[in-house]
């Protein structure tokens, strides 16, 4: 990266570390609904990954989301487990999850996406009835909240909003580190031609495969963290079609081939709906966000992320011609 990008990167993230807790920390309600956006960006970069690296469109990242909530909370719950510990655990629940869904890599297009929804279908009728272990439709209440750290109570909005921004910068280093490597290159050479880049001796399968797991990790990190935030869970909200159709539109309007386009978009849509369409519409204020959707793919399907630093670059340019 170059100096000016490793600049705005750290200039970024203190204002995300620093700046929004100031600003908003005293606004209890304002600061939860950042928290909830965040846990979407996260869920839409996870979906985003595996549709920009692994070339798959999943409608069921429910699954993942859901399996990563209930493993976490029933490590913390029955087995005594620390709550950052069975967070990692739900991640790698989802991630065996994914491992059970691997077969259906055989498929492409719509029939892959309708498969793995299937899966998610699955998962929520396996938490329903298998009440000795999950609680069944009347889910896990009393999950315990997250830590207090160094006197610093994280189960706080605040608090919450530091652990999930943290567990978003972390997914998304990850993210950048994979797209930059061979197997990044090799995953999206994939798009142009699977055929062809499996005459040069790259393991498609294999390398799919493995972007089906780290999408799922990521999912079910999340959605472990959900679990602790809001202390309770049952099958339907777990499981909820909501966890796949706000991460996917908020991908698509953030810009699903960046690494945090998905997250800004997360945050926009999200932010601008609870904060403002709700309020001035409060029934089927989602129409409106629908509107927003179809006229960002009209006039930037690229997304949003893009649009703006295109935005920038000119004002930028502008400025140094003004100056010159």
């Amino acid at each position: 990266m170059k100096r000016s990008s490793w600049i705005s990167m750290a200039t970024l993230l203190l204002a995300a570390y620093v700046a929004v807790p100031l600003a908003l920390g005293g606004n209890q309600y304002v600061m939860s609904m950042v928290v909830a956006a965040l846990i979407i960006g996260g869920v839409a970069m996870s979906w985003a990954l595996l549709g920009n690296l692994g070339g798959m469109v999943s409608f069921g990242h429910a699954a993942f989301f859901g399996v990563g909530a209930y493993v976490s909370a029933l490590a913390t719950v029955k087995l005594g487990v620390p709550v950052f510990a069975a967070m990692l655990l739900g991640g790698a629940g989802a991630a065996i999850a994914a491992v059970i869904m691997l077969p259906v890599l055989r498929l492409r297009g719509p029939y892959f996406a309708l498969a793995i929804l299937a899966y998610a279908h699955i998962f929520r009728i396996l938490a329903t009835e298998w009440s000795s272990v999950t609680g069944g439709a009347g889910g896990i209440n009393n999950i315990p909240t997250l830590p207090t750290v160094f006197g610093f109570d994280l189960a706080s909005k605040t608090g919450a909003y530091l652990v999930v921004l943290t567990l978003v910068v972390c997914c998304a280093f990850a993210y950048g580190r994979i797209r930059a490597s061979h197997y990044g290159i090799a995953l999206r050479a994939m798009h142009d031609s699977e055929d062809a880049t499996r005459v040069v001796g790259v393991n498609s399968t294999l390398l799919k495969g493995a972007m089906l797991l780290v999408s799922a990790f990521m999912a079910g990190l999340f959605g472990a963290f959900n679990a602790h935030y809001i202390n309770f869970l049952e099958p339907d909200y777990a499981f909820n079609s909501l966890w796949v159709t706000l991460p996917i539109v908020a991908a698509i309007f953030g810009g699903y081939r960046t690494i945090l386009g998905p997250v800004l978009g997360a945050v926009v849509v999200y932010l601008v709906d609870q904060l403002i369409f709700k309020s001035l519409i409060p029934t089927g204020h989602q129409l409106v966000l629908g509107v927003l959707l179809v006229a960002m793919i009209v006039f930037s399907p690229n997304g949003l992320l893009p649009l703006l630093q295109k935005w920038l670059k000119n004002m930028f340019q502008a400025k140094e011609k003004a100056h010159a």
